[in-house]
C-alpha cells in the first residue's frame, strides 16, 4: 500500500516563469539593498530563463536589466565614496 502521492511532473515552462519573476523581483530589491549579491543572482536567473525559452520574456529581460543596474549602481557608489558603499557617520 502506497501512502505518499506520486511525484509531480514539472513542466519546464512553469519553472522558467518562476525564474523570470524571481529575477525581476531580486533585481528590483537589489536596487535598494544587497546589490552585490542580488544583482548577479538576478542576472543568472534571467539568463537561464531566457535560454530555456520562458513565456515571460519581457519580465526576464527586465530582471536582467535590473541586475546589471544593481552592479552599475554599486560601482558608482564605490567610486563616489572612495571604496565604501555607505558610511555609518555622514
Amino acid at each position: 500500500m502506497r501512502l505518499t502521492a506520486p511525484p509531480r511532473q514539472r513542466t519546464g515552462k512553469r519553472d522558467t516563469e518562476g525564474m523570470a519573476i524571481a529575477s525581476f523581483v531580486l533585481g528590483l530589491v537589489g536596487l535598494v539593498v544587497l546589490n552585490l549579491v542580488l544583482g548577479p543572482v538576478a542576472i543568472v536567473l534571467a539568463v537561464v530563463a531566457l535560454r530555456r525559452d520562458t513565456p515571460r520574456r519581457f519580465r526576464a529581460w527586465l530582471g536582467l536589466a535590473l541586475g546589471v543596474t544593481d552592479l552599475l549602481l554599486l560601482a558608482v557608489l564605490l567610486a563616489v565614496h572612495h571604496g565604501t558603499s555607505w558610511t555609518a557617520f555622514g
